[in-house]
């Protein structure tokens, strides 16, 4: 049988941040060097959609150099029949240790390739079956054709991830590459009464605006904005009639944080801090300790008063760099996620002990 045409691991790789732009699920583990080197050895071995030829996690490890280089389909075939039998041989110049094949096996095709749609799975295999169950899909694979020009192929993964991947999916992508790229020479943001504010553009005001747009009507019943400023603390808007009508004093020295939203829809107002993080600045635990002094010497005890870190995207530098340090009792928010909020909790589970 003919094998397909062989694209190396270092090109492979190359191409995968094009094909999962930043706002792709799990994007970390789709696009580094074990995930291109996993699509390599599948090609390799001719797994690829309507083949019925498949590989298991093991063959990436056994891979070597030496081995890639032998492109002859002889070579190969026999390489992907010699390798998928169980060995316990010594591989020298293999690419993974042996123990590393649950993790090829889960984090890059289980939880990042097959859920991005790049991997299919052999149907009706038993879990414990030792024959290959893994290939690659096969408008992706055509993705990896050696002879495509930069043009094509930015095109044609463009074409692949409007057919294959889910309007969520393709949503999240698209807020994200906004986020990234700005806009025009100001931000209009529109307040729940119907006010609009000018920002300046960039990512941090691209959250801001999701958080006043989006975040305050989906999560707050009745949301009002009493405060929200730009980086380097520049004023956009504040509303001290709104804070004095439910008792809360805006300091001077501009302490408050991104935003400050209040929901008049419960019988108690709930107030909302919001910090917005593109590069630094959540909730910490230093900061809600601030900002909580603030609110009860407004009159509003800790239970009413909740604290928001808001975020472009999940899979972002700024969330994994941050998140360690997010308070707890705080929660995160992401505007390519909108429906749904992270929270930090600081109670214990409600389980009795034995």
């Amino acid at each position: 049988m003919s094998l397909p045409p062989l694209l190396s691991w270092q090109d492979i790789h190359g191409r995968l941040p094009t094909i999962f732009p930043e706002g792709s699920a799990n994007r970390d583990h789709s696009i580094w060097e074990i995930s291109a080197k996993t699509m390599f050895v599948m090609i390799y071995a001719g797994a690829i959609e309507g083949t019925d030829l498949w590989i298991r996690p093991d063959q990436v490890t056994r891979m070597t150099t030496a081995q890639s280089e032998q492109t002859e389909d002889n070579a190969r075939l026999a390489w992907a029949k010699d390798s998928i039998r169980p060995s316990k041989a010594d591989v020298p110049g293999r690419w993974y240790a042996v123990n590393t094949r649950e993790s090829i096996r889960d984090d890059t095709i289980r939880y990042a390739l097959i859920v991005n749609g790049a991997v299919i799975e052999r149907p009706g295999l038993a879990t414990t079956s030792p024959a290959g169950r893994y290939a690659l899909q096969g408008d992706f694979a055509a993705l990896m054709a050696p002879d495509l020009d930069e043009a094509t192929f930015t095109a044609k993964a463009a074409a692949w991830r409007e057919k294959h991947l889910n309007k969520g999916a393709l949503a999240r992508i698209a807020i994200v590459r906004k986020g990234a790229a700005g806009g025009g020479e100001y931000e209009l943001v529109t307040f729940p009464n119907g006010e609009t504010r000018r920002m300046s553009t960039g990512a941090s005001a691209d959250i801001s605006k999701a958080v006043i747009e989006v975040f305050a009507p989906k999560f707050l019943q009745k949301p009002g904005v009493i405060a929200l400023s730009e980086s380097g603390n520049k004023v956009v808007a504040r509303d001290d009639e709104l804070a004095k009508a439910i008792g809360l004093t805006i300091p001077a020295d501009k302490s408050l944080p991104d935003i400050v939203l209040v929901d008049l829809g419960p019988a108690h107002p709930l107030l909302v801090f919001v910090e917005v993080v593109h590069t630094d600045g959540p909730v910490n635990e230093a900061r809600k300790t601030a900002l909580l002094q603030i609110s009860e010497g407004a009159g509003f005890p800790p239970e009413h008063v909740a604290f928001v870190t808001a975020y472009l995207d999940r899979g972002g530098q700024p969330f994994r760099k941050t998140v360690s340090s997010l308070a707890w009792g705080s929660y995160a928010w992401f505007a390519s996620e909108p429906d749904c909020l992270i929270a930090f909790s600081g109670k214990p589970l409600p389980i009795e002990g034995g």
